[in-house]
């Protein structure tokens, strides 16, 4: 089975935090889900070079991410492949983005997460978000 490292930004402005939700995916079951913006890692790339990388590709993003600002690594297994997302708190002076690659998006402060229909390893870094009340 194929397995993805990626990275995700849990972006956050004035105690809320950015949910983007998926646009139409090849696999279904992720179409439309919401989840925290990142993608794959490349060769060569440090996570955080990779989270920074992302969120300029797909929200026209520009932020310093480092080591420091890691929060949780989620493995999951999809019916068609692993993932392991490494997520990164980043907090935002501006809600400023260009929305790219994402059908929609929506700030919630965290004990509201839950509303949302999250991809299930997304869904996970939610629960930890609730349970540290961030």
């Amino acid at each position: 089975m194929k397995h993805l490292e990626v990275v995700a930004g849990i972006l956050v402005y004035n105690n809320k935090i950015l949910c983007t939700q998926r646009s139409v995916h090849k696999y279904d079951y992720l179409s439309f889900k919401y989840e925290f913006p990142g993608g794959k890692i490349e060769l060569g790339e440090t996570k955080p070079q990779a989270l920074m990388r992302e969120l300029s590709e797909e929200l026209d993003l520009t932020i310093s991410i480092t080591e420091d600002d890691f929060f949780k690594t989620v493995s999951y297994t999809y019916p068609d492949f692993d993932i392991t997302l490494y997520c990164y708190l980043c907090r935002l002076q501006s809600d400023a983005f260009t929305l790219k690659e994402h059908a929609d998006f929506m700030w919630l402060p965290a004990e509201e997460l839950a509303s949302l229909d999250w991809a299930p390893a997304d869904a996970t870094v939610v629960e930890e978000l609730e349970r540290r009340g961030l």
